[in-house]
């Protein structure tokens, strides 16, 4: 697999830009409350007919109808079969290295803005046939562009150092791919003959089958459950209102919450393990054909980081549980507990402190956040509410989670949200606002073949954003109990993308050290890792 195809398959399916983690928001006011009570009433509409315009994004910037997409994809697929007309001849010039880079390059900005309408408009609705087999034509045509492209990374191999230095103060314009080509000799273990590389290429046909068969499953045809409340309500446990309703005051509620919803994911197990399984044996082939040692060094690899660093948060982490455990203490002292169970992570800290935000004042809250950044940056954000580069409120079939999809390089980022109303929502509008503003402007400065950012660097702007934002709030607030629940969120938050987030990479370590020593990966087996018990 090439580079190029590589960016396509790893931007479509799903870099995403993005944790799948909700944040969120609050009310300073009667009007506040009011108005929160207003815009949260959407939250709970499951028909996205009913959602209105100004809350769902516009997908008709990428391409103004379905029908205008499948005219561009027709001519990007006309245009691959000509991929291979470099094929032989990038060692005699560095116009023909330029030309085929550019090709190569071309080709694949255009298949992933193709991929990106046809996955963002899937995730509206993944019960949605009709865009799921768009999607499913696209990486039909990406996997046709890998295996014509797959002759170009083992000949630029052949190529000695030397020739590819002189071609590169020969023709100015080569520059821009001054670090792919580097990165291609420091992986040279790693690529295989060309033949090997088609091999790969025509294996990703298939790479996309488990992460694809689990999101259908989960979003689409899971049987969400229900529950009653202990104030009689009945309501359903998708994956956005789970997160809702979590948060309940009632302890009671929240111990019946959890054991519903896990409940039913329990049931489950085997087809989410057998779904787990699947995907640690395609990152093994992947590892296994790049002749690494292990899925680690081949995941981190693709960002040059060492697998230390991976092992050195992993232990750092660990050896600092002590401070987890101090905030579950405090936590459970707060609430006035004698014991502190999952179920009650995520109940508010102080039960007459409702912390609800509207849109709107989530928007003016984080622009007041940001504002530091300059009038630059707030007026893009600005921009971003207002030409619909965010879908916001959940909805039946509905992709779960958050994401900031910066990958259409032409127009703009777009943001997928499922928002509640609450503070932890307005803070993951901030978070995806800095993925975002991070594509944007590295999109806005940089030609496409340097565009992109590798995910060890990705999540910076968005947690300063999330920084930026509890300053403002707990700056602009007076009320003891509001500043307090405002904390108590941001502990949270940072329990989450600390220890939480961690622990996840721990599990994905275990998993795949499991499947390499030829253990078995099934649902009652991962139910009973030590590694999961411990929390």
């Amino acid at each position: 697999m090439t580079y190029f195809q590589d960016r396509f398959i790893h931007t479509v399916a799903f870099q995403k830009g993005d944790s799948m983690n909700p944040r969120a928001a609050l009310a300073l006011s009667f009007l506040g409350i009011s108005l929160a009570a207003l815009d949260a009433s959407y939250a709970q509409v499951t028909d996205r007919s009913k959602v209105p315009e100004k809350y769902t994004w516009d997908l008709t910037h990428i391409y103004p109808s379905d029908a205008a997409w499948k005219e561009a994809k027709q001519k990007v697929a006309a245009e691959v079969p000509n991929m291979d007309q470099f094929k032989g001849t990038l060692g005699t010039s560095a116009q023909q290295l330029l030309g085929c880079l550019e090709r190569a390059s071309g080709l694949t900005k255009e298949l992933t803005r193709l991929g990106s309408y046809a996955s963002m408009h899937a995730d509206q609705d993944t019960r949605d046939s009709k865009y799921l087999a768009m999607q499913q034509e696209i990486r039909q045509v990406g996997s046709d562009f890998g295996a014509k492209a797959a002759y170009i990374e083992p000949e630029i191999l052949s190529i000695d150092r030397k020739t590819i230095n002189s071609f590169l103060q020969q023709e100015k314009k080569l520059q821009v791919f001054r670090q792919y080509l580097d990165d291609i000799l420091r992986r040279k273990a790693h690529t295989g003959t060309a033949g090997e590389e088609k091999i790969i290429a025509d294996a990703s046909l298939m790479s996309d089958a488990p992460g694809s068969i689990r999101d259908i499953f989960a979003d689409a045809d899971f049987p969400f459950p229900e529950v009653k409340l202990s104030t009689g309500e009945i309501v359903k446990l998708t994956s956005a209102s789970f997160s809702l309703y979590r948060t309940a005051g009632n302890q009671e509620d929240r111990k019946n919450i959890f054991a519903t919803f896990f409940g039913k994911l329990n049931e489950y197990r085997r087809t989410f393990g057998t779904q787990m399984n699947a995907e640690v044996k395609k990152d093994m082939f992947y590892t296994r054909a790049r002749k690494y040692a292990s899925s680690l060094e081949s995941a981190v690899d693709a960002n040059n980081i060492p697998p230390q660093v991976y092992h050195s948060l992993v232990d750092g982490v660990n050896k600092n549980l002590s401070t987890f455990h101090r905030y579950l203490n405090l936590r459970k002292r707060i609430l006035g507990l004698k014991e502190l169970h999952y179920y009650d992570l995520y109940a508010p800290l102080l039960s007459n402190v409702d912390l609800k935000y509207t849109i709107d004042e989530s928007e003016n809250h984080i622009i007041a956040a940001l504002a530091p950044l300059g009038p630059d940056y707030t007026t893009v954000i600005k921009k971003a509410f207002v030409d619909r580069w965010i879908d916001f409120y959940p909805t039946d079939g509905k992709r779960s989670g958050a994401y900031s999809n910066g990958s259409v390089y032409d127009v703009h980022p777009y943001m997928l949200l499922n928002y509640n109303g609450k503070y932890d929502d307005m803070s993951t509008l901030a978070h995806e606002l800095g993925h975002t503003m991070h594509s944007h402007l590295s999109n806005k400065t940089q030609p496409y073949p340097t565009a992109d950012y590798p995910i060890f660097v990705a999540e910076v702007a968005s947690t300063f954003n999330e920084a930026l934002l509890i300053d403002h709030m707990l700056k602009s607030i007076k009320d003891d109990n509001v500043r307090l629940s405002l904390l108590g969120n941001y502990l949270e938050g940072i329990k989450g993308t600390v220890f939480r987030q961690t622990q996840f990479a721990e599990f994905e370590l275990r998993i795949h050290d499991l499947a390499e020593k030829g253990e078995s990966i099934t649902g009652d087996a991962l139910n009973d890792l030590p590694l999961l018990r411990q929390f």
